[in-house]
């Protein structure tokens, strides 16, 4: 028999909902292959003991990981407590297992990413990275730059983040203010000391 996904303590089978994000819905998939090869389904009920939940949890993500080799950020918390029936302080503790791995790391204001072997992680503050789309770019001054939203998919933050990291880039005259509503642009073309 299986569990009813809305009440507490319980998990997510085959036939639930998706994942409602991007990454998510191969985590998903993956799950429920996970959850049909092994038979799983069906005892579920019965092995879901809050001992070693988290490294069940670690365990699945980092097996989506392996069969998604475009997976470049970890579900988040609430998307893991959705599909597994767990609390957030079990999703934390899976997320702690897999960078002890090394498979992920915590992004400030964003979801984990992902790291894979023999990949370099670029741990430059997030305004010197955006900083560095003028110059990867080519864009000159007065040239439109990217939105916020457009900014916080391409890294992986949210929109508070990156928000901050434009102001600070309009602190210091590399770009001009965006405002409500208004198209933010390329003031000048940064220097070193403009970046850091």
């Amino acid at each position: 028999m299986h569990a009813d996904p809305s009440s507490r303590g319980s998990r997510v089978l085959p036939g639930s909902p998706p994942y409602r994000t991007r990454h998510g819905n191969a985590m998903l998939r993956v799950r429920c292959a996970v959850m049909q090869a092994t038979g799983e389904g069906d005892r579920v009920s019965e092995q879901a003991s809050p001992r070693g939940t988290f490294l069940q949890v670690a365990e699945e993500v980092k097996a989506a990981i392996g069969m998604d080799p475009n997976m470049t950020h970890l579900p988040s918390a609430a998307d893991l407590m959705r599909s597994h029936g767990v609390s957030r302080g079990v999703a934390l503790r899976a997320f702690k297992v897999l960078q002890k791995e090394g498979l992920a790391e915590p992004v400030r204001g964003g979801r984990w990413r992902v790291v894979r072997a023999g990949e370099a992680t670029d741990h430059r503050p997030l305004h010197e990275r955006i900083a560095e789309i003028i110059l990867v770019e080519g864009l000159a001054a007065g040239a439109q730059f990217p939105s916020a939203s457009e900014l916080a998919s391409r890294f992986g933050v949210s929109r508070p983040t990156v928000s901050k990291a434009l102001d600070r880039l309009e602190a210091v005259g590399v770009l001009t203010g965006g405002g409500q509503g208004k198209v933010r642009t390329v003031r000048a073309v940064p220097t070193r000391e403009e970046r850091s």
